[in-house]
């Protein structure tokens, strides 16, 4: 979606998202059936469904790494802007996918990653710091604040190959944060981790949330919706299904429906389980 420096238009600083009549293909089933959403810069949102349902998908057209089916008819803007140069409409968002593994971190066998190292790698959406990539001082001190941010300095020195599942999480939002963003893109944050490292993680992107980052959650697990979050999109067979306050959407009826099965939902101070 490149775009000349010459007719770029503004940056509508105040509007993450908007989606109008979209559907998205992967391969040759249509996975996301005409969507229609909008999502202010700053709003905190999670994004609820059962597997399959369409939420990663979601999130990657939202990123503009799937295009939607084109049509007369369908509308995509990101910060208010229907084109992007997507090497500069990374800078405005964080992502933090499903996985651990993959491009985004190194694995096992590159020993001699650090910490440090894979989140300034985040600026050139690498998993190392290649040596072609020119570092600046600048990249070099956003990268600890970064960590800090995390509180995940005391990783800078250490091998990514020799983390836990919980240590390389941080590693990959503190990468999704070395840009600043003021929306944070977080699938399925709590996958793979154990329930202290599950905590420790819901306990700092509450902090993150009141720093005034903007985070769109996509998750099937109640206890991962941080109190914080007042909205709630639930979708069912690529489509959504509903869209409004978590007060109204999150009870058992409508997840009962939403899952097809009997769903509990309990309640610990401002947090909800279910079962």
């Amino acid at each position: 979606m490149p775009e000349s420096g010459a007719n770029a238009v503004p940056i509508d600083s105040n509007h993450f998202l908007d989606l109008e009549n979209v559907n998205v293909a992967r391969g040759d089933r249509i996975v996301l059936h005409d969507v229609n959403l909008s999502i202010r810069t700053g709003e905190h949102v999670a994004i609820l469904g059962p597997n399959g349902c369409g939420k990663s998908t979601l999130i990657l057209t939202m990123t503009c790494q799937v295009y939607p089916i084109v049509t007369p008819e369908v509308r995509v803007r990101i910060f208010g802007r229907e084109r992007w140069d997507l090497t500069q409409l990374r800078k405005h968002f964080g992502i933090v996918a499903s996985g651990l593994t993959g491009q985004e971190l190194p694995g096992e066998r590159t020993a001699v990653t650090t910490g440090r190292d894979a989140v300034t790698a985040g600026f050139f959406s690498a998993s190392t710091l290649w040596p072609n990539l020119h570092v600046t001082d600048e990249m070099r001190e956003r990268a600890v604040e970064a960590l800090e941010r995390m509180e995940a300095l005391h990783l800078a020195n250490q091998l990514v190959g020799e983390m836990s599942a919980g240590e390389k999480r941080r590693i990959l939002i503190a990468r999704a944060l070395v840009h600043r963003p003021r929306q944070l893109l977080l699938d399925e944050p709590s996958n793979a981790l154990d329930l202290a490292a599950q905590r420790d993680l819901r306990e700092t992107l509450r902090r993150l949330v009141a720093e005034g980052t903007g985070l769109i959650l996509v998750t099937h697990h109640l206890a991962d919706i941080l109190p914080e979050i007042d909205r709630v999109i639930l979708m069912r067979n690529g489509r959504i299904a509903a869209d409004g306050p978590r007060h109204q959407l999150l009870t058992e009826q409508r997840l009962g429906e939403l899952f097809n099965a009997p769903i509990r939902i309990g309640n610990d101070e401002q947090w909800l389980h279910s079962w």
